[in-house]
């Protein structure tokens, strides 16, 4: 039976009950061709993909205009249920659809072609190394310039058309060229399902002369869409289950460990239910922080090999059987492949795929289907943890400092976790708050969300906009430091435009710190800014906007008391002054490990 669009974009997140309308199941779709004799004025392509994407649940397209896509974006805004997020750039504008398909499962962003559409595809790659549904929409050529060997301005001087197409194709799961009217509708639905269906981004190219035309296919309300679900192979299922009960059952010490795949196989739930019923401790990859729920009484924390928290690497690394679940593992994850793991004692299971150590292999085994089945045939084997406890020792204290020194990082964070409940929600940026951010214990509830695989510095910015449009009942908090804020400062006039409540923690320490601890050079040192001063040049006094510029522990809390105070409602942007190399002690363990993997002399050949 088909399944509706609402259950099918269920993330690993807190549900925001945001989601589009649902649809009806066993849905049949209406023949287009059934054409009335007189055709609406609203029945135009422009109207149909607004409501497509109402539907789907995005009610914020993020924009950058152009000539290309102006008539589009008319049509876009004259949805009621939608709004359009005009951003400073078109990096950004993806960066924001990025963060907003993280919460709600699902994000658009709208730009015009080539210059556009090269300017968004950094941030679209990102998504797709993330596993999130993005709808890129840019505004393309008319349809009369196709095949006439013209030389269009947005464009790199050549009659071919198709570099802009040809450069999203290993970026994007579909792409739709959309040039004339026949096809037009087949073409964008095919597009929006086929993103939804593989949790990857798509590129939809309308030429601008067609969004306000009316067309006898777009007449009618469009059918909701009714995605088919995909199911294990039967067989398959049963003999994984089976494999894996045996090899962990015979295990006197086993684990299990959560990956940043658990997002796109909608399996956190079947990942509590197995948690629950093996007795086994469970720790997290750094790239699924917040996809595992920390307040559980067994979780152990953050694997991460040498950088891992504290005792958890001892207990996942002497384990005789660990369980992988959705794991990515590249040379961040694994600290320069240093990670003391062995195949032969590894369960990995993918989205639809199960591998037993160096034994058997089991395809289209869905993730979620595998956790539950194994949840009702493991033996229940709290050996593992129970170590844990006899070894664990409570979190060493930062040393107390005096409420006028100097500023040290680790200080900062102390009061960051005090800030943290249900209602908030964290966005870390590439860099050492990666190993800060990852430190902090998350309350049940509590949003988390970084960009590890691709790591893009200046991710943050824009994330922070999309995410706290999507969540406004949340309070975003970002931890950025000055050179990633240098990338993509500009938007934080959208988030004021947006009347969000973010709170910015802006770590100034004068340079790329993290590149610093994988190899230094003059390359990493920035010009300073007096980045409270921009952020007042922004705010130019129009939104509510207060910045407070914090060198000592007794500022900071005074500066956190008015955030979350008498400036509740207002972004903050809260400058901390530190050291430039006062740095979290895992970035200079992680560093010199990913700069011994770097420097690795060429095999022989």
């Amino acid at each position: 039976m088909d399944s509706a669009i609402g259950s099918q974009l269920q993330t690993c997140k807190p549900s925001n009950g945001m989601l589009g309308n649902p649809a009806q199941n066993g849905a049949t779709i209406l023949d287009s061709n059934a054409h009335p004799s007189v055709v609406a004025a609203d029945a135009t392509l422009g109207r149909h993909l607004a409501r497509r994407l109402v539907e789907i649940g995005v009610k914020d397209v993020f924009s950058v205009p152009g000539d290309f896509n102006l008539t589009l974006l008319d049509h876009l805004i004259a949805e009621p249920g939608l709004k359009n997020i005009g951003c400073c750039n078109e990096l950004n504008a993806g960066y924001a659809a990025d963060g907003y398909a993280r919460s709600r499962g699902v994000g658009a962003c709208v730009v015009t072609f080539t210059v556009g559409g090269l300017s968004i595809i950094n941030a679209i790659a990102g998504a797709y190394s993330e596993n999130l549904p993005v709808i890129c929409i840019v505004g393309g050529p008319n349809t009369n310039d196709y095949g006439t060997n013209r030389i269009l301005h947005h464009t790199i001087g050549l009659p071919d058309f198709s570099q802009e197409l040809r450069c999203f194709q290993t970026v994007t799961c579909y792409q739709a060229v959309v040039n004339n009217l026949e096809d037009a509708h087949e073409q964008i639905d095919r597009a929006i399902s086929t993103s939804l269906k593989e949790s990857k981004p798509v590129y939809i190219s309308i030429s601008c002369n067609l969004p306000a035309i009316p067309h006898p296919t777009f007449t009618r309300e469009p059918i909701p869409f009714s995605l088919s679900p995909r199911s294990s192979n039967k067989m398959g299922l049963e003999a994984a289950v089976e494999a894996a009960t045996t090899f962990l059952n015979k295990a006197v010490k086993p684990v299990i460990i959560g990956g940043p795949k658990l997002r796109v196989a909608k399996a956190c739930e079947a990942f509590v239910e197995l948690a629950d019923a093996c007795g086994y401790p469970i720790g997290v990859m750094p790239s699924a922080k917040g996809l595992v729920p920390e307040h559980h009484s067994r979780f152990i924390g953050t694997y991460w090999g040498a950088v891992s928290t504290s005792f958890c690497a001892e207990i996942v690394e002497s384990a005789d059987a660990y369980l992988f679940v959705g794991p990515i593992f590249n040379d961040y994850s694994s600290v320069g492949y240093s990670l003391l793991l062995k195949k032969e004692k590894a369960i990995v299971v993918q989205p639809d795929r199960v591998v037993i150590a160096n034994g058997p292999a089991f395809g289209c085994v869905l993730m979620k289907d595998f956790l539950q089945a194994l949840a009702k045939k493991v033996n229940r084997n709290p050996t593992a943890f129970e170590n844990y406890q006899r070894i664990f020792i409570p979190d060493g204290v930062p040393t107390k400092s005096d409420p006028k020194e100097p500023l040290r990082v680790n200080i900062m964070f102390q009061h960051v976790q005090k800030m943290l409940s249900s209602s908030t929600a964290v966005i870390a940026e590439t860099g050492d708050s990666w190993f800060n951010c990852q430190k902090l214990k998350l309350p049940e509830g509590c949003g988390y969300e970084f960009q590890m695989q691709y790591g893009s510095i200046g991710w943050s910015v824009g994330a922070t906009l999309g995410y706290a449009q999507s969540v406004p009942d949340k309070r975003v908090i970002s931890c950025i430091g000055d050179g990633s804020f240098q990338v993509t400062a500009q938007d934080v006039s959208t988030m004021l435009r947006c009347e969000q409540k973010s709170i910015i923690f802006l770590i100034n320490n004068g340079g790329y710190t993290i590149e610093v601890e994988i190899h230094d050079g003059p390359y990493n040192v920035i010009k300073n800014w007096d980045y409270t001063g921009l952020v007042e040049a922004i705010h130019n006094g129009e939104g509510n906007c207060w910045t407070k510029k914090v060198r000592n522990e007794g500022e900071l809390i005074e500066a956190i008391g008015t955030a979350t105070g008498e400036k509740k409602d207002c972004l903050c942007f809260i400058e901390v002054i530190v050291h430039k190399d006062d740095t979290s002690k895992e970035l200079l363990e992680w560093g010199s490990r990913v700069c011994a993997a770097n420097s690795r002399p060429p095999n022989p050949q």
